[in-house]
């Protein structure tokens, strides 16, 4: 398979949709309940393109097959340096390698704009992504009970962190 990592466009929209409200609708990948509409997803892109983060998208054949952003850690200024991230890949594109590409790019371009730390929030029973970010060498920091609640549980949140600066 032939992938392209790439910036996001306002044509990819629709794909980004599906792929976010698969997730919100099917797992705790999202603590949200609420499928997106087109225009939330807009909006979002136009804001994350607004305030210079990036919003990227793996594509083969015309096909989004995931993607992946980062944004403001938290809104206070002495934040500014950490950034927090979020992959999703279309379920049926699952285990070759999307997510890879499309983190390994990520952490490319915090690098490069200068960030000191990138941080992934995860479902504490996610441990398919939490390996996953291991072998990029995030390290857990941080373990929040019942922070969530989805379908009918509360839920644990994992905070990792990679350290994007060498000491």
């Amino acid at each position: 398979m032939q992938l392209e990592i790439r910036k996001a466009n306002k044509k990819d929209i629709v794909l980004i949709r599906n792929i976010l409200n698969h997730e919100i609708e099917n797992s705790t990948a999202v603590y949200d309940k609420t499928p997106k509409s087109l225009q939330e997803i807009t909006v979002w892109l136009e804001q994350k393109q607004k305030t210079g983060f990036p919003v990227i998208v793996a594509v083969s054949e015309n096909e989004i097959l995931g993607y992946g952003s980062y944004g403001k850690f938290r809104p206070w200024e002495g934040f500014r340096y950490s950034v927090e991230h979020s992959i999703y890949v279309a379920f049926q594109h699952r285990g070759k390698g999307i997510g890879k590409k499309l983190l390994q790019e990520l952490i490319k371009l915090a690098k490069n704009e200068n960030y000191h730390s990138m941080i992934a929030g995860i479902d504490a029973a996610n441990n398919k992504s939490i390996h996953f970010h291991e072998q990029f060498g995030f390290k857990k920091v941080g373990h929040i009970p019942e922070a969530g609640f989805k379908f009918g549980r509360w839920l644990d949140l994992v905070f990792m962190q990679l350290m994007l600066e060498e000491k």
